[in-house]
């Protein structure tokens, strides 16, 4: 690795770091900025047992000594017991959803960028065709339409009417419409990106030296134009995972999902601060680094591109 990739990608780190502690930052100071607390909707809490609990939580302390204090914690990944589910770490939590949400996403994307590819290639090569002109329609439409509102309709149609997937998604059977909801963004833009990008590469001087001297049709595509073509989806693969991962929030709920999506929506609605805070911790450092990562497969796909 030459100096100056190493400078690039070292520069890009403490970037990445930087942006997280904003995240943490603002996230901390919005969320107490608040009205009302973790304990405001307890039942048959008095003032004074409100206070033991802020006490015992550390929330009766000056506002900028607990966010010092929660930073220190973070830096040695303690992000503290939940305030609302009464014995469990936030840690925990945070640990049990992703277990569902990573399947979740790892699934979505492989679907997503396998039929993306397949699709922007066939459309490519039918130029103008019926054919082309279905996928683009189509690929718009999945676009153009919000995943809670294609969630719903999955839901009402093959749940609610047909009663062909459970509606909970803590079955197998059960993740099959969180899957297909996930998966139609990221495989229509991959679509289009693909379809793009060949276009632009079979308009290429090699690829019309390739055809004159005999190259096989096969050949032509699938050695030449198709793997630099694949260049702008390979880079778009990191920020897609990370899409479809925090993209499940919505999704994870409508489905009844035991993600980490639901559980921090839940979080919300019951000013659970630490999971809150936990969960928008992992979930914004997930997306620094698949785009830092995108950003390096970048230079390594495509060693000409120049890093500054």
């Amino acid at each position: 690795m030459n100096p100056k990739t190493l400078k690039y990608i070292l520069k890009r780190i403490i970037l990445a770091v930087f942006t997280i502690w904003v995240v943490i930052t603002l996230t901390f100071f919005i969320m107490h900025a608040v009205p009302g607390g973790p304990f405001v909707g307890e039942k048959a809490v008095t003032p004074q047992v409100q206070q033991a609990m802020e006490a015992k939580y550390g929330l009766d302390k000056p506002l900028f000594q607990q966010y010092l204090t929660y930073l220190n914690d973070v830096c040695h990944l303690r992000f503290g017991p939940s305030l609302k589910q009464r014995g469990r770490m936030v840690i925990d939590i945070i640990t049990d959803g992703l277990k569902t949400s990573a399947k979740l996403g790892v699934i979505a994307a492989a679907i997503a960028t396998v039929m993306g590819v397949i699709l922007g290639s066939f459309a490519a090569l039918r130029r103008n065709t019926l054919l082309d002109r279905i996928i683009m329609v189509i690929t718009t439409a999945f676009v153009s339409m919000p995943s809670f509102i294609m969630g719903s309709l999955l839901l009402v149609t093959f749940t609610v009417r047909m009663h062909v997937f459970p509606a909970n998604g803590s079955t197998a059977a059960g993740l099959i419409l969180p899957v297909i909801t996930l998966m139609l963004y990221p495989m229509s833009y991959i679509t289009r990106l693909t379809r793009s990008s060949m276009l632009d590469v079979l308009g290429q001087d090699y690829i019309r030296t390739a055809k004159a001297k005999g190259v096989s049709r096969v050949n032509v595509i699938f050695k030449h134009a198709l793997k630099n073509a694949l260049i702008p989806v390979i880079t778009y693969l990191g920020p897609e995972l990370a899409y479809i991962t925090t993209g499940s929030l919505v999704v994870e709920q409508i489905f009844a999902v035991p993600g980490i999506g639901r559980a921090f929506v839940n979080s919300i609605t019951n000013r659970d601060y630490t999971l809150i805070m936990g969960t928008t911790i992992v979930l914004s450092t997930f997306i620094v680094i698949m785009n830092l990562v995108s950003d390096i497969m970048y230079k390594v796909v495509d060693p000409r591109i120049n890093l500054e």
